[in-house]
């Protein structure tokens, strides 16, 4: 792949987007009706190398988009937990949940 540039995007619903749009990232905004269809899209552009998938519109993009993949290496697909997942009280601590991730990024915890 000399002289090409592969982007990275995140598919997500409208009320996270902003978030992902504040960190910088390039978003991609769709409902669980049209979330197969948009990332159909994404992949037969052939301008991504990640697509990064919010779970909670396509719970397994790889089998949602096998037939559009066939023959592809890119773009990689990687599910992320929908945030309404990550923080729903009945089934994650949030607390602890907000921990592995300081944890997981920095090295180690942080009390406050």
């Amino acid at each position: 792949m000399t002289g090409t540039t592969q982007r990275v995007a995140v598919l997500s619903d409208a009320e996270t987007a902003t978030g992902y749009r504040l960190a910088g990232a390039e978003v991609v905004e769709a409902t669980p009706e049209t979330a197969v269809a948009a990332l159909e899209r994404l992949i037969v552009e052939g301008q991504y190398g990640l697509v990064a998938v919010d779970t909670g519109l396509i719970p397994d993009p790889q089998t949602a988009t096998a037939r559009v993949m066939r023959g592809r290496d890119l773009p990689i697909l990687l599910p992320i937990p929908s945030l309404k997942d990550a923080f729903n009280p009945n089934t994650v601590d949030a607390k602890a949940y907000m921990g592995k991730l300081v944890r997981d990024t920095i090295g180690f915890d942080i009390k406050l």
